[in-house]
């Protein structure tokens, strides 16, 4: 079994005093340890997630494990667009700068239910919600250039568990067709990386780079909608962790590497891949970056469309 991608222990040595970041979803999982890590290298840390009593506690135990960088907790729920809104306008009033976002916090096969602005939930959430909030934040990520935009996609952009990644136009929101949650989790996940990549020809130039990560089949609580995490982390845990599954430290590597890695600045807009599942099988064993077996990913038509489609869905000028 081909061994997780590790970032070089150089980069995760490199000051970040000076330097802000927001890591949504940092309460927990891969979420915090990014957090955590770039805390102890001394950057100053917005930690967004939907329950902040839950982002207390974990800057909390992040800081009793010794920091020299700073973390602040912030109310973020992606999926009411009203709260993104209200998130942005807090920090540009009170953050002059902005050197990284992670766009980390996501759902997976969530079953049929509807965001707060009626969207399908995994699309609404871990597309939609984070394509407003890049957007109202993009003014002080240029001003703070050189800065970088990081979306956590996943394997499951190309397949999930059988279903194409596809963006499907005529029906974004499964009004027409049947519901299926793996099929609407890859089609959430195609469009981060389609989004880091229409960020990345748009924002060419101006200092900020957007690329796309999957983070491994990490052990975390997004199970939760399929297995309890409590069967996932005690009786399954060998035989998941022999089947690939590896830990959040691990899973962090891709998205540290995307964040602090001066060699992304050669691929901008390109996806970052730990070990995956993909159709082709060469594409396993990961890569930063990796070329996504997914035909779709090829057609810059299509990010582009998809940018337009969400521009108009999230209520912002065309």
């Amino acid at each position: 079994m081909a061994k997780p991608l590790m970032c070089p222990p150089a980069l995760l040595s490199t000051d970040l005093a000076g330097k802000t970041y927001i890591v949504t979803g940092g309460n927990s999982g891969i979420g915090q340890v990014t957090v955590g890590q770039l805390a102890k290298q001394g950057a100053h840390i917005v930690l967004a997630c939907r329950r902040p009593a839950d982002g207390e506690r974990a800057k909390a135990e992040l800081v009793a494990q010794g920091i020299r960088g700073t973390i602040s907790v912030a109310e973020l729920d992606l999926a009411n667009l009203a709260s993104v809104r209200a998130f942005a306008s807090s920090f540009l009033a009170s953050h002059p700068t902005l050197h990284g976002l992670v766009n980390n916090a996501g759902v997976m096969n969530t079953p049929a239910t509807k965001t707060r602005d009626g969207f399908e939930t995994q699309f609404g959430t871990n597309h939609l919600g984070h394509f407003l909030l890049t957007e109202l934040l993009l003014p002080v990520l240029q001003v703070s250039a050189p800065a970088r935009i990081v979306n956590l996609s996943s394997c499951y952009h190309d397949k999930a568990l059988g279903r194409d990644g596809v963006i499907d136009f005529d029906d974004l929101q499964f009004e027409r067709r049947p519901y299926d949650g793996w099929a609407a989790y890859a089609q959430s996940k195609l469009a981060n990386l389609l989004h880091a990549q229409e960020l990345a020809a748009r924002l060419d130039g101006t200092g900020v780079l957007a690329v796309s990560v999957h983070p491994g089949w990490v052990r975390t609580n997004l199970v939760k909608t399929f297995m309890p995490p409590w069967l996932q982390n005690t009786v399954l845990r060998p035989l998941l962790q022999w089947q690939g599954m590896i830990e959040p430290w691990q899973g962090t590597q891709t998205t540290l590497y995307a964040l602090l890695s001066p060699d992304v600045a050669l691929h901008n807009g390109a996806f970052f891949s730990q070990l995956g599942i993909y159709r082709d099988k060469a594409a396993n064993k990961g890569g930063w970056p990796l070329r996504s077996p997914n035909p779709q990913v090829h057609d810059p038509a299509v990010a582009t469309r998809l940018g337009q489609v969400s521009r108009q869905l999230v209520g912002l000028a065309a």
